[in-house]
């Protein structure tokens, strides 16, 4: 299978980037094709343009490859800090500029008239990695966990993927190696389980 892999942090000695590493060591090892990205390193501009949005717009190529990759993806892997609730604004750039109209989601409907959205990415399966310095209880209790909200009905699930996968890590900032060796264990397992649901599907 084909799999895209991001990333979206400014620091490459971050766990984040471990993280991502094991994603890739992890689906290579696995068998499937893996196309990674550091969106930081790219770089990727975030700014969605005026003359972008439209459905039918000419694409530069960067944008356009990719949608490509992800049309043709059959899983999507994620990882980023968070921030204020939110994943770094380069990534949410990349699903403002991606994630678009014919790519993974479609209106259907008469023109000028509120429609139906069908997503386009059925079948696909998407995991989540995030980072924090943030108790789980606060996470769960105060913020309401909004990333979770985010991941996995504002933006998989309007786009077809029902069951994404969010996996959540810290206090990263008080974690020390043996901790950090055990959540990279769980990085695999999590990437096990949403494997074998996924064969479960097709």
């Amino acid at each position: 299978m084909n799999f895209i892999v991001i990333v979206a942090t400014p620091d490459v000695g971050s766990f984040n980037h471990a993280i991502a590493r094991q994603a890739v060591a992890f689906l290579e090892t696995a068998g499937h094709d893996v196309i990674f990205h550091d969106l930081y390193r790219e770089p990727f501009s975030p700014l969605l343009a005026q003359e972008e949005i439209p459905r039918d717009a000419e694409l530069d190529d960067a944008v356009a490859a990719y949608c490509r990759e992800l049309t043709e993806a059959d899983g999507i892997v994620l990882v980023h800090p968070n921030w204020w609730g939110q994943p770094p604004a380069v990534l949410k750039g990349w699903i403002d500029r991606v994630f678009r109209p014919g790519t993974a989601y479609e209106y259907e409907g008469e023109p000028g008239k509120v429609g139906t959205v069908t997503g386009l990415l059925t079948g696909k399966t998407a995991v989540v990695f995030t980072t924090g310095d943030t108790d789980e209880a606060t996470e769960r209790d105060y913020f309401r966990d909004p990333l979770d909200t985010l991941w996995k009905r504002c933006i998989f699930g309007f786009c077809g993927i029902a069951d994404a996968v969010r996996k959540h890590f810290s206090i990263i900032m008080i974690s020390d190696d043996a901790q950090r060796k055990l959540w990279l264990e769980e990085v695999d397992n999590t990437l096990k389980a949403a494997l074998e649901q996924q064969g479960k599907q097709e």
